[in-house]
């Protein structure tokens, strides 16, 4: 399920005088234009992980719907999803994190041997 979208920094267009700093920074001229991109990132949440995407199409990302269920395959380091509900296309996005869904049960010792001397 798709739980929520954040806009985050993904990267940033510089334009201006940056590569002649040495030079032009003795004559006064320090105009640089800075805007920092934006790109969309959800929290993708099943039973057991929660996975950090981003869409690799950067230009045009598609907004997908928060709050329903979506089929997703994971291949390599991109996943691909698909919105059952909406127009059911498939659709890549980078993964750029992962979490355990409840860290303290895979905490927990499953080896079956106990630590106590009888």
């Amino acid at each position: 399920m798709l739980e929520k979208m954040e806009a985050v920094p993904c990267g940033a267009k510089e334009r201006g005088l940056t590569g002649l700093g040495a030079v032009w920074g003795s004559a006064g001229i320090t105009h640089v234009n800075s805007d920092e991109k934006l790109c969309p990132q959800y929290l993708l949440r099943t039973d057991e992980m929660e996975y950090h995407i981003r869409p690799t199409d950067n230009r045009h990302p598609a907004v997908l719907p928060i709050g329903h269920e979506v089929v997703y395959k994971i291949k390599k380091d991109r996943m691909v999803v698909k919105v059952p509900d909406g127009d059911n296309k498939n659709r890549t996005y980078q993964v750029v994190a992962m979490s355990p869904t409840n860290p303290d049960a895979s905490a927990t010792d499953t080896s079956g041997k106990s630590s106590e001397k009888p």
